[in-house]
């Protein structure tokens, strides 16, 4: 993923550890002490011996070139990706040219380069990754009309539960504990409507969540009702509103239109997980078409997405939109290895990133959040949480529970030093949760989540 001589930082590599556990045993394996045999190759190949609590060394291999993300191999037990080892040693590598010299791989790190460097080569010749020739359409057909007759009876019945809650009042939902609501959720899983599912989840932790509860009850039950009526009446909507809808409910998509060429610059890369799946969330800015883009990644729970792009590289790459009102798209191909820069988004003020996120609900009304960098802003303690004041106006973006909760805070708070910085962020109805951060003076992008 990088070219020979441009070496990531070490909070770059860091960025690509599974966990806080993984990034503390990493960076005490960064050394040269434990490792010998290091070594690297013009492709952006890795590979050294790091000692073990076993007489044999651990062999770790690393190809950061790969078109998907960093690949990575080691024979230690260690089921997380990257393993401490991995990152241990691209963060020797991340030190300088003498810590991993150029030169040629060993037997065992070859063979599995070359296997590596096969694979992408079919996947570029098949990037659909059928194998077998054009899918049948009328096939496809009807197990698409299929499934919108599963997740029609769904909605059609969650539509009545919503009734029946309004009927007999708010205050019974508290009453009736989590179990009904994680029993609907499992109708919804029944139905293939994985989205409504998640959103009637989210319904059953608001009963007895603290003050105002029912308020916001209500509100998520109401959004819920239009995204039931938005997919009972998709056949009246526009086409872009009715591609929302079908996102929201849970249909997959597929890329749709031109793909679109620029220097993608990564403003930010976070995990969320549950426990059956683990969701990459990776932030692109396009420096000539001005637009934001969201790559999304799964991994089984436990396990890191393949796809990692660590904050403050640039890619010259092609990407297609998802249809909808979202910002996700697929990454196409990629004409250059990704490469540190120094280039930042332009920004925007307090004001102008709310009134984005209300033009966007028109397009979008279950839409948490929408992405934003605001300029020249200064964290600031309100009350019992904190906020980004404007420096030069007097308005405020309050941080989400969520953000206030986090290290990344007082790593803002130690970059802004009272001065203003510039931060990349999602700003939504809870708040702003800041994820990348940039000093008014030249400096790197530090990661805040």
């Amino acid at each position: 993923m990088t070219q020979q001589g441009v070496r990531w930082t070490a909070d770059q590599v860091l960025a690509l550890a599974p966990d806080s556990t993984s990034r503390k045993a990493g960076s005490k394996l960064g050394t040269a002490d434990p490792w010998s045999g290091t070594g690297s190759s013009r492709e952006g190949a890795v590979w050294g011996l790091c000692e073990g609590s076993g007489g044999t060394p651990y062999r770790t291999v690393v190809d950061t070139a790969d078109g998907t993300g960093p690949a990575y191999r080691c024979s230690c037990p260690s089921r997380k990706f990257p393993c401490k080892h991995a990152l241990g040693l691209l963060l020797l590598w991340s030190g300088g040219e003498g810590a991993a010299p150029a030169g040629r791989a060993p037997d065992w790190a070859e063979q599995w380069i070359a296997g590596r460097r096969r694979t992408q080569e079919k996947r570029e010749a098949d990037p659909t990754g059928s194998g077998s020739g054009p899918a049948d359409p009328e096939r496809a057909r009807r197990r698409a009309e299929r499934r919108a007759e599963r997740i029609t009876s769904g909605a059609t019945e969650l539509e009545e539960r919503l009734a029946d809650l309004l009927r007999s009042g708010l205050a019974t939902a508290e009453q009736s504990g989590y179990t009904l609501w994680e029993e609907t959720a499992a109708r919804m899983v029944d139905a293939q409507a994985p989205g409504l599912a998640s959103r009637v989840r989210e319904l059953g932790a608001v009963p007895g969540s603290g003050p105002h509860w029912p308020a916001r009850l209500l509100e998520e039950c109401a959004l819920l009702h239009l995204l039931d009526q938005g997919w009972l009446h998709r056949e009246r909507l526009p086409q872009a509103l009715s591609a929302t809808v079908g996102a929201r409910v849970g249909l997959p998509t597929s890329p749709a239109g031109p793909p679109v060429r620029d220097h993608w610059l990564v403003l930010a890369q976070y995990d969320t997980p549950d426990p059956k799946l683990t969701t990459r969330r990776i932030w692109l800015y396009g420096t000539a078409s001005g637009r934001t883009a969201l790559l999304l990644s799964y991994g089984a729970a436990g396990r890191a997405p393949e796809l990692t792009l660590p904050v403050g590289l640039a890619l010259d790459a092609e990407v297609s939109a998802h249809p909808g009102a979202g910002q996700r798209v697929s990454l196409g191909e990629q004409f250059a290895p990704p490469v540190l820069t120094g280039t930042r988004p332009p920004g925007m003020t307090t004001a102008e990133a709310t009134a984005r996120y209300g033009e966007t609900l028109r397009h979008d009304p279950w839409l948490e959040s929408v992405p934003v960098t605001l300029d020249n802003v200064i964290p600031t303690p309100a009350g019992d949480s904190w906020q980004l004041a404007d420096a030069e106006a007097d308005t405020a973006l309050p941080l989400t529970s969520t953000a206030v909760s986090r290290p990344g805070l007082w790593r803002l708070v130690a970059l802004s030093g009272g001065a203003p910085v510039k931060v990349f962020g999602e700003c939504g109805h809870r708040g702003f949760t800041p994820l990348t951060a940039w000093p008014t003076t030249p400096g790197e992008a530090v990661r805040l989540c």
